[in-house]
């Protein structure tokens, strides 16, 4: 037997019968899915939602911007303190030298001692004490740029090279990376103003 469709065209019941059991099966496969994928939303809408109701959500939102505002201050007025640190280091000692002796080879010690200072620019003070039986005498000598404009003696000189060397041990070595570091702070100072 056969189904006419309006003269266009006629197929037998049983094949209409098999298609429409297969549209309906793939309807009930396609609700199937549709139920499934609406349980996992539904399940990962309840977790989000935990707490009272949508008021609680909104809050936490809220309380976490409120929370990235205060950050982001914070962050700025950090980054003013660490300039800030920065600038007055470049003026502080960060430099040392030292050296003992003996004064007048009276004293049976080495009492007296050259103590020279620097800052980043290679600017500061050598202070010099020296002990004898009959008092402590001290001077002090200002050096600019790693040179003082009165002459220095012995242990002077020897407290300036150790102050100079730095933590390199060595006096040239340890201008040169200076000289780095300061074009290098320098370009990026550049850059920032740019």
């Amino acid at each position: 037997m056969k189904i006419d469709f309006f003269g266009l065209f006629s197929v037998e019941i049983l094949y209409a019968v098999l298609a429409l059991f297969g549209l309906a099966a793939a309807a009930i496969l396609l609700a199937v899915i549709a139920i499934c994928k609406t349980a996992s939303i539904k399940k990962k809408y309840n977790e989000f939602m935990k707490g009272e109701n949508g008021k609680t959500i909104e809050k936490l939102v809220k309380e976490n911007l409120d929370e990235i505002g205060n950050l982001k201050t914070v962050s700025g007025q950090n980054e003013k303190a660490i300039k800030d640190i920065y600038e007055k280091l470049q003026f502080t000692f960060q430099k040392i030298g030292i050296e003992k002796y003996d004064a007048f080879h009276e004293m049976g010690g080495k009492l007296s001692f050259a103590l020279c200072m620097l800052d980043k620019q290679d600017n500061g003070y050598v202070i010099n004490v020296m002990h004898s039986n009959t008092g402590c005498f001290a001077y002090i000598k200002e050096i600019i740029g790693g040179n003082s404009y009165i002459e220095l003696g012995d242990e002077e000189k020897k407290a300036l090279e150790q102050a100079l060397a730095g933590p390199m041990g060595d006096v040239n070595l340890s201008r040169r990376v200076n000289e780095i570091i300061s074009n290098d702070e320098a370009a990026v100072t550049e850059e920032k103003d740019v």
